[in-house]
């Protein structure tokens, strides 16, 4: 059961005019809550700040935010939380009002962990024809418009496919419906640029901070779907699942690699236990 805090009352009222829910004008967070902890929660915080100050969107307090999602949680130690910010209410029409009183929205679920653990075993993923607009202004930022990963992620029910991999309509592969890729050749991590379309996810901040830790080197090259037959391990990742090595792509198996069970290791040193299997 997900109870809602609405500008910090509980279960409160959201309008039908608000700009959120008429335009999709807003940003939105989804953070691990794990073993009473909201994990990374300052990274959200770095991020959802910054995609509002490219909105125009006046940034919410993260200090009465942290005490919202703290009251949320209430006794669930296990979960997920979420934030969504919207530019508030406002005229008919899409110019936005002259004076912006945001909306504040923040719940915490409690979760069944069972799929999360799934993913460190590896995945199966296809890759799917919806196709991902590219757009500079709205690269990066994870905004209310979620239409292109639901029609993607519409595109298969079967259970053991975990994951569809998205490309723009030149070809070039971004991103999972929601997950960044990396791909690994020649000892080197590649992961796809996220300067005309995709989400700057949370999770790959900390992959791309470990592998520097660890003397990896990184490359952000466009991806091709022949780069990915190349590539010697493929992984994807998110905030709530960590790392999902991928093991079946293409009607092809493929085993876990080093390079992918090095980063696993050291996220479970970040506290993402779920990337230590069973």
């Amino acid at each position: 059961m997900t109870s809602w805090l609405v500008n910090g009352q509980r279960d409160g009222h959201l309008s039908p005019a608000d700009r959120g829910l008429a335009y999709g004008d807003g940003l939105f967070e989804t953070i691990a809550l794990r073993a009473g902890r909201l994990r990374f929660l300052d990274y959200h915080f770095d991020r959802l700040v910054a995609g509002c100050k490219r909105l125009g969107i006046p940034a919410p307090d993260c200090s009465q935010l942290t005490r919202e999602l703290e009251a949320s949680r209430q006794d669930c130690r296990d979960g997920t939380a979420k934030i969504i910010i919207t530019r508030g209410l406002g005229p008919r029409g899409y110019r936005p009002p002259e004076v912006v009183a945001p909306t504040r929205l923040v719940s915490v679920t409690a979760a069944d962990s069972s799929a999360a653990q799934a993913w460190s075993s590896g995945i199966r993923v296809r890759l799917c024809t919806t196709s991902l607009s590219e757009n500079s202004a709205l690269a990066g930022m994870k905004t209310l418009n979620r239409l292109e990963q639901v029609m993607a992620r519409a595109e298969w029910r079967t259970p053991d496919i975990a994951e569809g991999l998205m490309m723009t309509e030149a070809g070039h592969v971004v991103c999972g419906t929601q997950s960044n890729l990396f791909l690994v050749r020649h000892g080197t991590l590649l992961t796809p640029p996220v300067d005309r379309c995709g989400v700057s996810g949370v999770m790959r901040r900390v992959i791309l901070e470990e592998a520097c830790r660890l003397g990896i080197a990184v490359q952000t090259p466009v991806v091709t779907v022949a780069a990915l037959a190349m590539a010697t391990e493929l992984f994807v990742s998110n905030s709530l699942q960590g790392i999902g090595p991928i093991v079946r792509w293409n009607d092809e198996s493929r085993a876990t690699g080093e390079l992918t069970r090095s980063l696993m290791a050291a996220l479970v040193q970040r506290g993402v236990q779920e990337c230590a299997g069973d």
